[in-house]
């Protein structure tokens, strides 16, 4: 039923916009958003994209009340997909905000909609679709894929979960969440006897993950060091970075993330 759904919202919306030029509709860009029947969402193409060739895509949920030209115009987001080819698609949420509380929601066959509404301004690599967020927008990159994750490359989540005890009918391929140890907007999900793995427990138990690895101490900024701990599941990977501070987007996290991913040297930012 939720697929059902999910797949009506976005047929309605494409349809809303079906003017198209050629084979691609008119492309959008950071000045201002892409309607898309009565909402709406932003775009960042990366620096010296030819035009052609298919780009890998990262779809970011903004924080409460804030909007998605934020994304496209920070530093520590779009100042990281612009640099590694990475189209950047930042949808808005109404009212400034996400509904990411129950698989029910119109958010996710939205998203799914900016999705394939992209797909037909853009040439991108449907391979290398990731989905981000932070905060609120973090639990919504949460919910996306636990409802329509299948098909998606990785969850690279900032500062937000769902409850550890959702079952989640689908899954990316890869999960990477950050998370401060000194959070206390989003609080930090601290697991039964002081378990500080328990922020990923949901997608562990998915994934039918056994035993940890701690990987040890790495940092972008002298400032700011993460441990990290990684699961080579039966289903997919799950990685977990902490960090000694609070409620932020930590400098270089999602530039690391897309090197890694895409499989080329660590740079920052």
């Amino acid at each position: 039923m939720k697929r059902r759904i999910i797949a009506s919202f976005v047929l309605l919306l494409l349809a809303q916009t079906a003017s198209a030029m050629g084979p691609w509709k008119v492309p959008c860009d950071a000045q201002g958003p892409c309607n898309l029947g009565d909402r709406s969402y932003h775009v960042k193409v990366p620096d010296g994209w030819d035009g052609l060739s298919p780009m890998p895509v990262l779809l970011h949920f903004h924080g409460w009340q804030r909007r998605g030209a934020l994304p496209v115009r920070h530093q520590r987001i779009s100042g990281a997909t612009r640099r590694r080819g990475v189209l950047l698609l930042a949808p808005n949420g109404l009212r400034k905000t996400w509904n990411f509380w129950d698989g029910d929601t119109e958010d996710v066959g939205f998203a799914a909609a900016v999705l394939e509404d992209a797909a037909q301004r853009y040439p991108i690599d449907r391979q290398r679709i990731y989905i981000s967020g932070y905060s609120f927008g973090a639990a919504m990159a949460w919910r996306f894929v636990c409802e329509n994750g299948d098909g998606i490359a990785a969850l690279l989540a900032v500062s937000g979960t769902l409850q550890q005890s959702e079952e989640c009918p689908q899954a990316p391929r890869e999960v990477r969440h950050v998370h401060g140890l000194a959070d206390t907007v989003m609080d930090f999900p601290m697991g039964p006897g002081g378990d500080e793995t328990y922020p990923v427990a949901l997608w562990r138990d998915h994934f039918s993950c056994t035993g940890g690895v701690a990987q040890g101490p790495w940092s972008a900024r002298a400032f700011l060091t993460f441990q990290r701990t990684t699961w080579e599941c039966d289903g997919g990977r799950v990685s977990l970075d902490l960090h000694p501070g609070g409620h932020v987007i930590p400098h270089g996290w999602l530039a690391r993330q897309l090197d890694e991913l895409l499989g080329q040297p660590a740079t920052c930012p």
